[in-house]
This record gives structure tokens, sequence and C-alpha cells, in this order.
């Protein structure tokens, strides 16, 4: 089972339980389709990280109040901001099969959040090596929503980055992002390495959510 349908096996949420071969398959043929529909786009922007305290740090105009994203950034005096997504390709995908076949949906669901993960951990993977010929190292990517990071600070993120013209990224009312299969995202540099820089639910300290990384 390659990576990125163990990540679709986590999202729909098997955890250890074995797979069955018809899921596998449905999972197969879906990544198929969603190559079709999937248009990856993704901009980001470099800025000045500064810290007022524990709690609160400020990434170029954005000032946040998180003392899990100050806790990721300690020691970074830039970060990347940026936003990703899918496109509307793949909205159009989730619509049509909404009217036919539910269950596709909640697979395609699945292998879509781990085709967006994919697509984010390559770009960092870039970045990284682009950053470490200027001496710098980039911090676990952090985005709105983890811990106490508020899923406010995508509307600002998204203007800063000027995503909608960019990439076509903006949100809703309700602070939704659209395309849904889309995210936006801190990663912090900074001169000092750490081991890992590609991290999801091992920054989060929510241990009991379904979905975690085992």
């Amino acid at each position: 089972m390659d990576i990125r349908t163990k990540e679709a096996v986590r999202y729909l949420g098997y955890g250890n339980h074995a797979v069955d071969g018809r899921t596998l398959a449905l999972i197969a043929s879906s990544f198929q389709e969603l190559e079709q529909s999937a248009g990856r786009r993704i901009i980001y922007r470099i800025f000045h990280v500064s810290f007022e305290n524990t709690d609160c740090l400020s990434i170029g105009t954005l000032k946040i109040k998180s003392r899990n994203l100050a806790k990721n950034m300690k020691g970074a005096d830039r970060a990347f901001l940026l936003g990703a997504t899918l496109g509307v390709g793949v909205d159009a995908l989730l619509r049509r099969y909404a009217l036919t076949d539910m269950a596709r949906v909640v697979i395609l669901q699945a292998c879509a959040a781990a085709m967006l993960e994919e697509y984010l951990d390559s770009c960092q993977e870039e970045l990284r090596k682009e950053q470490k010929t200027e001496g710098y190292y980039l911090r676990p990517r952090f985005s709105p929503g983890y811990g106490d990071f508020s899923i406010c600070h995508q509307e600002q993120i998204l203007r800063m980055l000027d995503a909608s013209k960019k990439i076509g990224l903006s949100m809703t009312d309700g602070n939704m992002l659209t395309p849904t299969k889309s995210v936006t995202a801190v990663i912090g540099l900074s001169k000092t390495d750490i081991s890992c820089h590609v991290l999801g639910c091992e920054s989060c300290e929510k241990t009991d959510c379904t979905y975690r990384r085992i």
C-alpha cells in the first residue's frame, strides 16, 4: 500500500483495522479520477516574524494569539505564509457524484485530502532545499484550525497572499475555503535545524482524534 493510499485509509477512519479489497479498488479509481480533475496551485510569501510573549506573535502584519503556534515557531525569525488548492475541478467532481453515489463521495473526499497533503509535502520539500542554501531550516507546517491557532486568521492570510487573484483561492462568510480542497498554512524558518520539518498530527495536542496518524 503506497503512502497516499495509507493516508486515504486514515482519513476514512479505519485506524488499524484491515481494509477490504473493494474499498482499496474504490480508492485507486478515485485517485485516477482526481488526477484528471485536479488543478494543483500554490502561492507563498516570506514575512518577518516577531514575538510579543509565549502566546502572541506577528507574521508580517498578521497578529496571532496562539500558544501552540508560538511554540512551533520558537526561534524562527521568518516564515512562509502559503495557500494551496486542488482547484474547482475537484469540487465539480464531488458535486456530480453527490447526486448519484454518496458512498463514492466519501471515498473521494478522503482521497482528495490525501492528495492535497501529498502536494503540500512535495512543495515543502522544494522549499526546504531552496532555503537550506540560505542557511535556513523549515519548521513543521501549521495551519489555522490546529490547536488554538484560530481558523479566523485565514481571511487575512488570503489577503496578504492575494490568493483570490493569484490562484483562485478565497473564503466564504463562514470561514470555509473555496475551492473546498484547499489549505492555508504557516511554515517557520530558523537558523536552527530540527529532526523533522514535515509534521501534521504530531504537532497537534488532540491525541484522541479519530484521524490522527498512528
